[in-house]
């Protein structure tokens, strides 16, 4: 092999093992603790208003320890069908399909993005209009999490409105519509407009924080410096008119975040 037909050198590669995420501090979810999250349920679908601090994806650490087990658990269904994910650590409204037909209608109108959502964000940082980021995303080959995506011309198409309710203390409250569904999104647009989510290990001022967290835990050291153990995100509304499910269905604004705007002087508008 001459010089010309070598492969480009790829960082991400290099590695045989590249550092994987892995749980920390996996709780399990009580029976009574998932009834009280549920906002809705019927012959098709059950609405969950999940907490910021829960997996929703089957984990190793047995059915309770995630949404999708313990829901498969509790309503004795044969397979849980959820309809889109959360992060870990975004709060908000999760739908789960009862059958594969309803999952199969749902998940067809979340590709169609047929479905709206609409999301609250504590960034850092203030400003005082509306702003659009309309930048590709692709994989972070820079940065030490694997999994991490950031804003390269080669990425595939994004686009995030970010709306501005309340700002101060260096601090602002946003409403945030997504045209599109990459991975982290939000986050990593976030971070490229340069006003990272409070609390983001990966996306927030240093990546490294978040390999400190899996080989530490929640320490002193890291709350000093991201302010919050979880990310500032949360799904407060999701619109599955368009998708036959004649249900717009919404949540409040966590007491954590809220209370975090309390302290920081953030008015957060009647509605919220």
């Amino acid at each position: 092999m001459n010089e010309n037909d070598r492969p480009a050198f790829n960082p991400r590669l290099a590695c045989p093992w590249p550092r994987r995420p892995r749980l920390v501090n996996v709780g399990q979810i009580a029976p009574a603790e998932l009834d009280s999250w549920i906002i809705h349920h019927d012959d098709e679908v059950i609405v969950i208003n999940k907490p910021g601090d829960i997996v929703c994806h089957p984990s190793k650490a047995g059915p309770w320890s995630s949404l999708a087990g313990a829901m498969r658990e509790h309503f004795g269904l044969a397979a849980a069908h959820l309809v889109f994910r959360l992060d870990r650590e975004t709060s908000g409204v999760v739908v789960f399909a009862k059958n594969p037909a309803v999952a199969g209608r749902l998940q067809t109108a979340m590709q169609r993005r047929l479905v709206g959502k609409t999301y609250l964000a504590i960034m850092t940082g203030e400003f005082a209009g509306p702003v659009t980021v309309d930048q590709p995303l692709g994989d972070d080959e820079n940065s030490p999490v694997y999994s991490k995506t950031a804003v390269r011309p080669d990425g595939k198409p994004a686009v995030t409105h970010f709306t501005p309710l309340a700002g101060g203390g260096g601090f602002t409250l946003a409403r945030v519509v997504t045209e599109t569904g990459r991975m982290h999104q939000i986050r990593a647009h976030a971070q490229w407009l340069g006003h990272s989510l409070v609390g983001d290990k990966i996306y927030g001022p240093d990546a490294g924080y978040y390999l400190d967290f899996l080989d530490e835990g929640w320490t002193p050291e890291l709350e000093e410096k991201l302010l919050l153990p979880r990310q500032t995100l949360h799904c407060a509304e999701i619109d599955m008119r368009k998708a036959g499910i004649e249900r717009v269905f919404s949540v409040p604004l966590p007491a954590d975040l809220r209370a975090f705007c309390a302290a920081r002087g953030l008015a957060v508008p009647a509605g919220l």
